[in-house]
């Protein structure tokens, strides 16, 4: 099952690699899931993109350790967020400003930059109100301990607050013993954003592991009525469908999938597994070839040598 960077067991790796990284040897190197650098990606956070044969780069290795380190510090991904817009604007000749954020030296939940050698504010017209930030954390400290629902300030915007919960889910989502409070942090987010495709998709993926396979659907259909091309919410449908023995239906959606990210290795493996179900074996052999191409040391690449050699 597959959040926005959730991968299941398919393969460790997720995308082309020309001359750099793969979005999975990115995963695997800073240990952050393929779901929150998926989600990264697509709100430019991160400038490098996994489809169309391109590839992460060392600095961006440097990038996503410096995020993975700032947020699991307490720094709220809002706050990231806008002091990146505001170096952007005010020093545009930083060619990677993510990597020149530090924690701020008074000990807020709060981030300056790293310029010359010396520390700056990002813009003082973008200083956060660190009291009301402050009430933020607690509240999403609440939701993990158990007690979801906890107020969120009313002077953020709410896409800041989906997010904020959106990323305390996907640190909750990982162990079966807080799935319960990844599903109120992910509900949190789509009930302030009820357009947040990622969090509906991550949403249904732990009621998929749950068992709750009805809520799990009703979470995808969502993720797909809001975006039509995204890749992990047609990978889960055709999931499901495939285990209830749907498999023209689960086709359908692995075929958009493949359709939304070509080189994406697990579509390849899901193609080849259910081509092979349909007694397809042209088929069959034809994704087990790409996958090779994709990610020749991957967990399936023996499976796929085996098939290839009969």
């Amino acid at each position: 099952m597959h959040g926005r960077g959730c991968a299941a067991a398919a393969s460790p790796k997720d995308s082309l690699a020309v001359g750099g990284y793969t979005l999975g040897d990115v995963s695997r190197i800073c240990g952050v899931p393929t779901r929150r650098l998926r989600y990264w990606q697509r709100t430019q956070l991160l400038s490098a993109q996994s489809d169309a044969g391109a590839a992460f780069e060392f600095s961006d290795l440097v990038s996503v350790r410096r995020l993975a380190a700032l947020l699991d510090g307490g720094v709220p991904l809002r706050c990231i967020r806008r002091r990146l817009a505001s170096l952007r604007e005010r020093l545009p000749e930083l060619d990677r400003p993510l990597e020149a954020l530090r924690p701020a030296p008074w000990g807020a939940r709060d981030v300056v930059a790293r310029h010359r050698g010396v520390l700056v504010e990002t813009d003082g017209q973008l200083l956060l109100d660190l009291e009301a930030d402050a009430r933020s954390g607690e509240s999403v400290t609440a939701l993990a301990r158990g007690t979801p629902g906890a107020g969120q300030p009313t002077w953020l915007h709410a896409r800041d607050v989906a997010e904020s919960w959106f990323e305390c889910g996907c640190k909750l989502d990982m162990d079966r013993a807080t799935y319960a409070d990844a599903i109120a942090a992910y509900e949190q987010a789509v009930s302030v954003a009820p357009d947040f495709a990622d969090a509906w998709c991550n949403l249904g993926t732990v009621f998929y592991n749950q068992e709750r396979r009805g809520r799990a659907q009703e979470c995808f259909e969502r993720t797909l009525e809001l975006e039509p091309h995204h890749l992990e919410g047609h990978l889960n449908m055709a999931a499901l469908l495939e285990e209830s023995g749907r498999l023209e239906a689960a086709l359908v959606h692995y075929k958009r999938a493949l359709a939304a990210d070509p080189l994406c290795a697990d579509t390849h493996v899901s193609l080849a597994l259910i081509f092979e179900r349909l007694g397809l074996q042209g088929r069959v052999r034809e994704h087990w070839r790409r996958y090779l191409q994709l990610d020749p040391d991957g967990g399936w690449a023996d499976a796929a040598r085996r098939h290839l050699e009969r």
